[in-house]
């Protein structure tokens, strides 16, 4: 029936939309996102990590690395950018795990999820200005067990680690 923009920014844009459900008028607040990229880095069985801390939830978190797609970025040019950026590894090979929504409630973002195996260290990388990365390096069978204690609570990193653990028992 109307849809309204209030915020357009940097990484999403805010809509408000009204419409029709069951012959009612409803509305809907929607975060539109370009969509992002995570890698499962892997040297054999380890995972090439992040801590950083997470200003919306003041927390430290393991996570896998991740970005946001660029406008007409594939989300694998995405998941080899940001590979190089946030860990200073380059991907021999790239292959994808999986895609979800990250929260199809209310916003529109879909992550892709690859695998990156034959990884290089390259001599120097550019980490963005606002981040603060720590490289942790964690085995799959213990980074599974930090996700039933409890300890790896990012989303995309649960589902990454428990996706391939289950793959990889095939």
């Amino acid at each position: 029936m109307e849809s309204k923009r209030i915020y357009d920014g940097k990484v999403i844009s805010v809509k408000v939309d009204t419409l029709e459900i069951n012959g009612k008028p409803t509305i809907r607040e929607i975060v539109e996102h370009n969509g992002s990229a995570a890698i499962l880095p892997l040297i054999g069985d380890t995972i090439i990590m992040e801590k950083q801390h997470r200003y919306p939830i003041s927390k430290d978190m393991f996570e896998i690395p991740a970005g946001t797609l660029e406008k007409g970025e594939s989300p694998e040019d995405c998941a080899a950018r940001e590979l190089v950026e946030e860990t200073g590894y380059k991907a021999g090979s790239l292959k994808p795990l999986g895609k979800f929504y990250m929260s199809p409630g209310y916003c529109t973002e879909v992550m892709h999820v690859f695998v990156a195996t034959n990884l290089s260290k390259v001599d120097s990388h550019d980490m963005d200005a606002d981040e603060v990365i720590e490289i942790v390096k964690i085995s799959v069978n213990d980074a599974v067990k930090m996700i039933l204690k409890g300890e790896i609570e990012d989303a995309k990193t649960v589902c990454a680690i428990l996706a391939y653990a289950q793959q990889s028992k095939r």
